[in-house]
């Protein structure tokens, strides 16, 4: 670990502490070349799947995207912030859990489609009318049907 005032390559490490949570370890040090003390925290990294986009293309898992498109299909609708938040964890730890190195932009969609499923169906409608691309009222009006069931008589 390189002295963040001095960038000496040696330190000695004065005391280790496992965080609260237990999710990382945090180390006061002490330069070996000026003397100063400075603290360093050591924490799992899990690295998230590369995203491949229709047209082949790679890009790296952006979860603020993510979060935008969910932002926007839940926009005006009674959702509060912390379900939108949990949503967004099933989604990332579905894909950690996964295990895989890519995933295709289209299981992202279907995962989002699940989240909102739950959510609220009207951000649901609204994503997948964008989502699935559909050319006409007729593949909206069967989404909708989904939805309501068996049509009712009408007297």
């Amino acid at each position: 670990m390189k002295c963040p005032f001095c960038q000496h390559e040696e330190t000695q490490v004065l005391d280790t502490r496992v965080s609260e949570e237990g999710d990382s370890i945090r180390r006061r040090r002490r330069c070996m070349q000026c003397d100063k003390r400075f603290t360093t925290f050591e924490r799992i990294e899990l690295a998230m799947p590369v995203i491949v986009k229709k047209n082949g293309s790679r890009t790296d898992f952006d979860p603020l995207k993510l979060r935008a498109s969910l932002m926007l299909a839940l926009r005006k609708r009674p959702v509060s912030v912390e379900a939108l938040d949990e949503a967004l964890q099933r989604i990332k730890e579905k894909l950690l859990s996964s295990g895989e190195r890519e995933v295709l932009s289209g299981h992202v969609g279907e995962l989002v489609m699940r989240e909102l499923k739950r959510l609220d169906k009207i951000a649901y409608i609204r994503f997948a009318s964008v989502y699935k691309s559909f050319e006409d009222v007729a593949e909206f009006q069967n989404m909708i049907e989904e939805f309501s069931g068996p049509p009712s008589r009408r007297k």
